[in-house]
């Protein structure tokens, strides 16, 4: 998968021209969500926040806010870039 080589830290955009297919388009979507500045270069304090973020850290972001659980809580699977609440077996 092409989206593999862009797990690090400081690829936010490039990840995401690889998902949709287009840079600008992947600027676009960076830009609606408040991410880029205007020129489509600068990014803004969140924008920044998520560039800082490896892959995983993102999806294990927005899952945990959207289920309102800690963070700890996830595991990140990234054949999917997905992050699933992780069960223990113990418990």
């Amino acid at each position: 998968m092409k989206t593999q080589q862009f797990l690090g830290k400081g690829q936010l955009i490039n990840r995401l021209a690889m998902q949709v297919g287009d840079r600008a388009k992947a600027i676009s979507i960076l830009q609606k969500r408040g991410h880029l500045k205007a020129d489509g270069k600068t990014f803004t304090a969140e924008g920044e926040k998520r560039n800082q973020m490896s892959a995983a850290e993102r999806a294990i972001d927005r899952e945990s806010k959207r289920l309102n659980k800690p963070k700890s809580d996830f595991t990140y699977n990234p054949k999917t870039n997905t992050a699933t609440i992780w069960e223990s077996f113990n418990s």
